[in-house]
Parts: C-alpha cells; sequence; structure tokens
C-alpha cells in the first residue's frame, strides 16, 4: 500500500474557498483555505492561480460558484490545469442541487435522478 510520502508531488494545489465552518475541515488535509472568502477573493485567488502556472482543484461553495466574475468564468470556460468546482453549503446541504443535474434531466428526462 502507498502512503503519502511514496506517491511523487506534482505540485498541484488543494484550494478551498467557502465560509469558515466548511473551509476550516479542509484544512486539516493541508488544503489551502479562504475562509469567509467573498466574491473578490475568489476572483484574487483565480487570478493568482491563472498567472502562477500551479495545477490546482478549485473547491467553491455553492453561494461562491454562482457569484460569477471575469476569471471565474474564463477559467471554467477553459477548463485544463485549474479544475473548478462546488460543494453545496454547510447549513443546508439537502438543499443544494447541482448545476449538472439540470443537464442530465435535459438530455436523459425527468426522471433521470430518481
Amino acid at each position: 500500500m502507498q502512503t503519502a510520502s511514496d506517491i511523487p508531488s506534482d505540485g498541484a494545489r488543494l484550494v478551498v474557498l467557502g465560509s469558515a465552518g466548511l473551509a476550516d475541515g479542509f484544512s486539516l488535509i493541508g488544503a489551502e483555505v479562504h475562509a469567509d472568502a467573498d466574491p473578490a477573493t475568489v476572483e484574487r485567488v483565480l487570478e493568482q492561480l491563472a498567472h502562477s502556472g500551479d495545477a490546482a482543484l478549485v473547491l467553491l461553495e455553492s453561494t461562491l460558484a454562482h457569484a460569477g466574475g471575469f476569471w471565474l468564468n474564463r477559467l471554467r470556460d477553459e477548463g485544463g490545469r485549474i479544475v473548478i468546482t462546488e460543494l453545496p453549503p454547510l447549513p443546508s446541504p439537502r438543499d443544494y442541487a447541482p448545476a449538472v443535474d439540470a443537464v442530465v434531466r435535459a438530455v436523459l428526462g425527468p426522471d433521470a435522478l430518481k
């Protein structure tokens, strides 16, 4: 079985932006955390990632993921070395519906996710 020290590091970053309650849990696994981030913080962090050349997985709390912004939209459209995905809000995870659900229902029909 491989341990973390046996796996070569590729320099990819795990970046989490969201409420303190959600983000703090990710700090326990070594993520780069931006607690209580706002849309301006998201834009600043994404711009820095775009210019750094680093590969990254960026996890955004759903309210931030839907806030839009130049860098958020650009990096989502580009894909590639910076992958952006959203996390459900900590206080109401059952109310969360990812955007991909609407696409799946449109392609496969309204009962596809039941």
